[in-house]
């Protein structure tokens, strides 16, 4: 209680604001993973798969459904980039993780075992110890500034990585392991979600400055970000769309948080040295518990197919059974599908 009673006297309003926009983000982003799975499997039994390049899902009512649940939470997610720092606002999509398994327990079927549960316990327990030892976010009095940092020397180093290592992605290994190997559409959506949040904090902080009386619509270096946060979302989109069609949605989501969460604290702390202002103390803890959100993570993705009781072959067997006559396509090996001749 001394802890939290530290806490909540230290930590500034803007960084409480982000807090709650960043918890209610994940509700609503959780949610819409689990939407649109229904969609795509509904256009997918009457069109051509988003996993292998249809498009019918637009025509879907639930997948839009899905769509706009999800714009409400990154629209959520997006303002709480404006007032506190990535490193505390992006671990906090560990909850996305635990509402999207629990809602797939309960409407997709897709079975959490007892570990999974203590998985989502670990992930709340993580994100807690990230919150208790967030750093203040930074003062920054115009776009400039943050356009300053951004084309420092180390991110532009970390955005030419990135930009090469997706490119390499898409022209080289989606036409040949796209459907075979979810790290492949996972990999793209992580490593543009990394350069799309750092775009939407600059823009956010754009905003908010806007909103408060100091107009950085004027800027060009606001329309730049904002040019680059709709070329990510959209490709981030794409990508995510094919994963989800293709592979379990209890692995697409803790993989995708964990590569997207790793790789946009990396670019946080490149850019905006958020490190700078902590103690050795408070980086190491919130280390500890981005490592605690991971093993939960880790937990809701081994144990994703395991029931309770001995019968488990059995289980499991009826389970792919039960997916195959419903959607008419087999969901039973999450990272490398077994049907090859699916594959165009």
């Amino acid at each position: 209680m001394a802890a939290v009673r530290r806490w909540s006297e230290g930590m500034s309003s803007d960084n409480i604001k982000g807090l709650v926009l960043a918890i209610s983000s994940s509700l609503f982003i959780g949610a819409s993973f689990i939407v649109k799975k229904k969609g795509l499997k509904k256009a997918g039994a009457s069109g051509v798969r988003a996993g292998v390049g249809g498009y019918s899902y637009l025509l879907e009512p639930l997948w839009w459904i899905g769509m706009i649940t999800m714009v409400v939470g990154e629209i959520a997610n997006f303002a709480a980039y404006a007032f506190a720092p990535a490193i505390l606002v992006t671990p906090l999509g560990a909850l996305s993780i635990i509402i999207s398994a629990v809602l797939a327990h309960i409407i997709l079927r897709e079975k959490l075992h007892t570990f999974g549960i203590l998985g989502c316990a670990l992930c709340v327990v993580g994100s807690t110890t990230i919150v208790l030892h967030a750093p203040q976010e930074r003062q920054i009095e115009s776009v400039t500034e943050v356009w300053d940092l951004a084309t420092e020397p180390g991110f532009l180093f970390y955005t030419a990585l990135v930009l090469t290592a997706v490119f390499i992605l898409i022209f080289h290994f989606v036409p040949q392991y796209g459907q075979t190997h979810i790290m492949v559409y996972i990999g793209v959506c992580s490593l543009v979600g990394s350069i799309s949040v750092m775009s939407v904090k600059a823009l956010g902080i754009a905003l908010k400055l806007t909103f408060s009386g100091m107009n950085q619509l004027l800027y060009p270096q606001t329309w730049a970000f904002t040019l680059v946060v709709a070329s990510c979302v959209i490709t981030q989109m794409n990508f995510l769309n094919k994963a989800l069609d293709t592979f379990n949605t209890a692995v697409v989501s803790p993989i995708y948080y964990v590569m997207f969460t790793s790789l946009t604290i990396l670019a946080s702390v490149i850019m905006f040295k958020d490190w700078d202002r902590q103690t050795p103390t408070q980086i190491i803890t919130e280390m500890c518990g981005f490592i605690t959100i991971l093993s939960g993570t880790f937990l809701l993705h081994k144990t994703k197919d395991m029931v309770d009781g001995p019968s488990l072959t059995t289980s499991i067997s009826m389970r792919s059974l039960k997916h195959e006559e419903e959607d008419g396509f087999d969901e039973g090996v999450p990272l490398k599908r077994q049907d090859t001749s699916r594959i165009p």
